[in-house]
């Protein structure tokens, strides 16, 4: 809030431009409108991995690792509950391995609201959703356990991770899992290119829930943030052509653009 507290008139209407976009794309989605999203193969993937799974006869596992409650949590959610429908549709079992109890509470009620969505809330199993540890390696050992003994096709690996993620991927490499992965951490995302079959870099993994949902929200702040991000860029390459205009020419400098608007208003 000190930056608010703080913010020039300039501040003021950069951020009207920047929540503008994302506003009105949100009210788009919500009415209807039709709002393409460039096709990604690693989300894509999702689906052909469940219906593998169901065709092999054997589980799946979907895990967040170490992620706490926060955004990063909520996209992965999005795509917890996509696929939690395509399991209780192909009527194959998800297990859940989980690293703290109110990710755990919150990831339970999201797969039953998917069960529940396709009519087979009676197929939900609360004993797969399970709790290994808090702590960062021993929640590794009780995930390579989990996923060589039921032996799963397909283990998805979204969320925050550390220095556990190349030993999670090489469990499921092990056991000839499918694997799709997706961190918003550039240093783990090389461990999951080399070990996992498709890998979401960054903030794919915050378009994948968008993507797979088509919740409007979600949606329409997707593109909002995508057009807000141009509108950056822009401002980027004018401030450096202003800025490098006053370094050559000093005698005809150009003012910034708070000192336009003070002049302008006052």
């Amino acid at each position: 809030m000190k930056g608010v507290d703080h913010a020039t008139l300039g501040m003021l209407i950069l951020l009207l431009c920047l929540l503008g976009p994302v506003l009105f794309f949100i009210r788009r989605a919500k009415t209807g409108a039709l709002l393409p999203v460039r096709r990604i193969s690693g989300i894509d993937a999702i689906d052909e991995a469940v219906g593998r799974c169901a065709e092999m006869g054997r589980p799946l596992s979907y895990t967040t690792a170490l992620t706490g409650v926060g955004p990063v949590l909520y996209a992965c959610l999005g795509i917890l509950y996509h696929i939690s429908r395509r399991v209780a549709r192909y009527k194959s079992r998800l297990f859940l391995p989980q690293s703290a109890p109110d990710v755990m509470a919150i990831s339970e009620e999201v797969m039953r609201d998917a069960y529940r969505a396709e009519g087979a809330l009676s197929a939900f199993e609360p004993q797969n959703i399970r709790f290994l540890s808090d702590e960062q390696f021993a929640f590794a050992a009780g995930y390579i356990g989990l996923v060589q003994r039921e032996k799963v096709a397909a283990a998805f690996l979204f969320g925050r991770f550390t220095a556990e993620s190349l030993i999670l991927a090489e469990a499921g490499q092990q056991v000839g899992a499918m694997q799709i992965a997706g961190s918003v951490s550039p240093e783990q995302v090389p461990f999951f290119i080399c070990t996992c079959d498709y890998t979401l870099i960054g903030e794919e993994l915050y378009a994948a829930s968008a993507y797979l949902t088509r919740e409007p929200v979600q949606l329409g702040s997707l593109y909002g943030q995508d057009r807000s991000k141009l509108v950056l860029f822009l401002l980027v390459v004018v401030g450096v052509t202003i800025a490098t205009f006053n370094a050559v020419f000093p005698e005809s400098a150009i003012m910034n653009v708070d000192e336009a608007l003070l002049k302008a208003f006052w």
